[in-house]
């Protein structure tokens, strides 16, 4: 996996990374998802250096002009519902992308500090020859990556896949270095050094799907 790491460069992405982390902040809850898009919108740019370009000629209201535009055929999947405004920032960038969701959600048996993720639900068009982006905001232990992954098996095989992500601790990176293609790229703004009990990151930020919309039952 070839790893971005955004956290260590000097940039106004530390802010937003602030912001979305303080406590007191974090209660004014459309600024939060405000600064979740802002960050999607960092990392799509960056990430757009590395896609594919072709010549193409423009007709301006004077004259012609010459410009690499970029080629690929993009289908970004986020998975619902932390990762909607993550996705809002990435599709600001990559407006004419095909769109994917999928509900991902860890069910702790009876309380208990083990869970399982379970997918319930995938809405997809074809991934064959294309490139996959993978909104995920917090990545944690990386399982539900790798179940999203899964899911995916009867959808086509991208020629590329790139996963965007805010926050992620390096368990989580470790483990899905073991099951993505070696070529994947991981665009991510912080990297945090640990988990705890129920898989959770430290210092992290605390649910991001509740900060953005609420607590659930």
């Amino acid at each position: 996996m070839i790893i971005h790491d955004l956290g260590t460069a000097n940039s106004r992405l530390a802010q937003f990374v602030k912001e979305i982390r303080d406590k007191e902040i974090q209660k004014d809850k459309m600024r939060f998802r405000r600064n979740i898009e802002r960050i999607g919108e960092v990392l799509s740019y960056e990430l757009s250096k590395t896609l594919s370009y072709d010549d193409e000629i423009v007709e301006t209201p004077l004259g012609r002009k010459a410009m690499l535009l970029p080629n690929d055929k993009l289908v970004l999947c986020s998975i619902l519902r932390a990762g909607l405004p993550l996705h809002q920032g990435v599709l600001n960038y990559f407006d004419d992308a095909e769109n994917a969701f999928i509900s991902a959600y860890r069910d702790h048996h009876d309380g208990e500090d083990a869970f399982e993720v379970i997918v319930k639900y995938l809405a997809s068009p074809s991934l064959a020859d294309k490139t996959l982006i993978l909104c995920d905001p917090m990545l944690a232990t990386g399982r539900t990556l790798e179940n999203v992954l899964s899911a995916f098996k009867n959808h086509g095989k991208p020629k590329q896949i790139h996963i965007i992500s805010v926050i992620g601790a390096t368990e989580g990176i470790e483990h899905l270095i073991n099951v993505f293609p070696e070529t994947t790229h991981l665009w991510i703004a912080a990297i945090d050094p640990e988990l705890d009990s129920r898989g959770y990151i430290l210092p992290g930020i605390g649910d991001a799907g509740d900060l953005a919309f609420g607590e659930k039952l």
